[in-house]
């Protein structure tokens, strides 16, 4: 049996489908949730307990947000079709739309760097105030999450052009799949809280 395919499914077993990798993933996620979410909670404690807190716009960018957020939205589509793709066989169009969507997380990123150089150049620092502590470290710790994913999908990328994948063996791009609809989610409800609240 080739060490790509994944094993036999007993009749008995209660996950059904679910590979051990897939499984992994979903833990993964549960628990990066929870992170996002202890820095969530965190940044509103504070932001209630600050005498005084900027209003939304006032000092970020929202329509360029809105945009690289519309961005991350769209890579989840091509996300989709990449995985799409490969279950019907189509090797070129795995490839097509893994590379969209990792286009997609660059320029994701190169619009983050850009907003940052902003903000550091007109002093608003990590350490400027309690305001743009909770910015930073909550979209640095997002951006990291991109950075990765980034560099994941460069990875099922490179084992796409050697053809490891086909109708039958495509529970990796699956996988990867999940963490970056995870990704993608998980800004929506940064970007709502830390821009527009």
């Amino acid at each position: 049996m080739n060490q790509n395919q994944a094993l036999p499914i007993p009749a008995n077993d209660p996950f059904g489908k679910a590979t051990t990798g897939k499984l992994g993933m979903w833990l993964f996620i549960i628990i990066d949730g929870l992170s996002f979410a202890g820095l969530l909670i965190a940044g509103a404690a504070l932001r209630a307990s600050a005498p005084s807190w900027p209003a939304a716009g006032e000092l970020l960018n929202i329509p360029l947000t809105a945009f690289n957020t519309f961005l991350l939205i769209c890579t989840s589509f091509t996300m989709v079709m990449a995985l799409n793709a490969i279950q019907k066989g189509d090797q070129a169009g795995l490839k097509k739309y893994l590379t969209y969507t990792m286009a997609g997380g660059l320029i994701f990123l190169g619009i983050q760097v850009y907003e940052y150089y902003h903000f550091i150049v007109n002093d608003f620092l990590l350490n400027t105030s309690i305001y743009s502590g909770v910015f930073y470290v909550t979209t640095c710790f997002h951006g990291l999450h991109v950075l990765s994913g980034v560099i994941y999908i460069a990875c099922i990328l490179y084992a796409a052009s050697k053809g490891r994948y086909s109708a039958d063996n495509w529970d990796h791009v699956e996988i990867l799949g999940l963490f970056w609809h995870f990704v993608d989610l998980v800004w929506i409800l940064v970007f709502t809280v830390i821009y527009l609240i």
